[in-house]
C-alpha cells in the first residue's frame, strides 16, 4: 500500500507540474493579485482533478465510453482556451494596478481552475490508463481499498502543488512592474492560444485515427 501511494504521488506531481492552461491562468492571475488569486485557480483545479478521479476509478461504464466523452470536452476545452487567449489579450491593453486582488478576483481565479480543469481531455485520458499505471507498481487486480490509496496519494499530491505553484508564481511576479506584467499578459494569451490550437490537432488527429465502418454489402439475386 505504502508504495502505491509513493507511486499515486508522484504521478501527481508529475501531472500537475506539466506546464498548462491551469499553470497559464495561475501565472496571469498571479501577476494581477499576488498569492490569493494564484492560489485559488490552484485549489479550483482540484474540483476538476478529484471529479475525473473519482468517475475513473468507481465510473467502470463511464469509461467504456470515453471515446463519446473525449470530443464534446475536448470541444468546450477548445472553446473556453479561446476565450481566456482573448479576454488576457484585450486585458494587457487595458489600464490595471498591481495591487491585491480582493473577493472579486479571487471568485474568478477559482472559476477558471474549475472550468479549465474540467474542460481538459487530458483527465480522461489519464484516468483511463489507471489500470496500466497500477500494474506497473505490482498491482494487477486492484480493490477497492487499492483505488482509495491511489486517490489519496494523488490528491495529497495536488494539493500540496497547488500552494507551491502558487508561491513560486507569487515569489517571481511580486516585485514585477506594469510594463513586465503587460508582457506576461500577451505571453498567457498566446500559450492559451496555442494550447486550444494543439487540442484541435489532437481531436482532429483521433477523428481520423478512428476506424471507418464499412457499409455491409447486400446482394441481391438476379
Amino acid at each position: 500500500m505504502t508504495m502505491l501511494f509513493v507511486s499515486a504521488f508522484l504521478l501527481g506531481l508529475i501531472f500537475n507540474a506539466t506546464p498548462g492552461a491551469v499553470f497559464a491562468e495561475t501565472v496571469k492571475q498571479g501577476v494581477h493579485g499576488g498569492f490569493r488569486p494564484a492560489l485559488a485557480v490552484q485549489i479550483g483545479s482540484l474540483v476538476g482533478d478529484a471529479l475525473w478521479a473519482v468517475l475513473g476509478l468507481v465510473g467502470i461504464g463511464l469509461l467504456l465510453q470515453l471515446d463519446a466523452l473525449r470530443l464534446p470536452i475536448g470541444i468546450a476545452g477548445v472553446a473556453y482556451l479561446l476565450w481566456l487567449a482573448r479576454d488576457a489579450w484585450r486585458a494587457a491593453g487595458r489600464e490595471f494596478s498591481l495591487e491585491l486582488g480582493g473577493e472579486a478576483q479571487r471568485q474568478r481565479a477559482l472559476k477558471s481552475g474549475v472550468m479549465l480543469s474540467v474542460t481538459n481531455p487530458q483527465n480522461v485520458a489519464y484516468w483511463a490508463a489507471l489500470g496500466s499505471a497500477m500494474g506497473a507498481v505490482g498491482v494487477a487486480a486492484p480493490t477497492s481499498a487499492d483505488y482509495g490509496v491511489f486517490f489519496a496519494g494523488f490528491m495529497a499530491s495536488s494539493i500540496l502543488w497547488c500552494f507551491v505553484c502558487a508561491a513560486i508564481v507569487d515569489r517571481v511576479f511580486k516585485r514585477a512592474g506594469l510594463r513586465w506584467a503587460r508582457v506576461t499578459y500577451k505571453l498567457c494569451a498566446l500559450a492559451f492560444l496555442a494550447l486550444a490550437l494543439g487540442s484541435v490537432r489532437d481531436l482532429a488527429q483521433e477523428a481520423l485515427r478512428k476506424p471507418v465502418r464499412e457499409k455491409p454489402v447486400v446482394v441481391t439475386r438476379p
